[in-house]
């Protein structure tokens, strides 16, 4: 998976200058709450995989659920990206699968946001955590082409949101 960044970095900045414009966030100090946004989002992307309920038969939510889902992780990831003090990587490649399960992708991720809210500084700390969150993508079969779709969708339904006051 080779996941162009730029132009999702770009749109992902538009979306948030008009949030922080129209909220009088300009001067705020919000990558503590993006954190915390991206874990919450995390953890509803883990809940419609399912992959940790054991003791559950139901299965996964349908393909296109757990893809919204993933995007909404994805536009907070870029939004820590843009407020954090170094420059972000315009393009990714995922390496070849390193997570052996979900589970583990998923404690990963969670594990990278807790060094990266312990050492901002370090845009290392954010290209590991980039890399996790794209290897859970790779692990549930989504393709560069398919995020980058399902991120131009869900962006523009964030804009529409904030055209209603969401």
């Amino acid at each position: 998976m080779n996941l162009k960044l730029q132009s999702l970095f770009e749109m992902q900045n538009e979306l948030d200058r008009r949030i922080e414009r129209e909220r009088g966030l300009e001067n705020e100090d919000l990558v503590d709450k993006k954190i915390l946004a991206l874990q919450v989002e995390l953890g509803e992307l883990a809940n419609e995989t399912r992959c940790f309920k054991f003791w559950s038969t139901k299965a996964p939510s349908e393909r296109s659920v757990i893809l919204e889902e993933f995007v909404d992780g994805i536009h907070f990831l870029l939004s820590l990206g843009l407020i954090l003090p170094y420059d972000v990587p315009q393009q990714m490649q995922v390496p070849e699968l390193v997570q052996e399960n979900l589970v583990d992708a998923f404690l990963k991720v969670y594990e990278d946001l807790t060094i990266l809210k312990n050492n901002r500084e370090d845009v290392n700390n954010y290209v590991t955590l980039m890399e996790d969150y794209l290897m859970i993508g790779r692990l549930l079969g989504f393709t560069s082409e398919e995020i980058n779709e399902a991120y131009l969708s869900k962006n523009e339904v964030n804009h529409s949101r904030q055209d209603q006051g969401y």
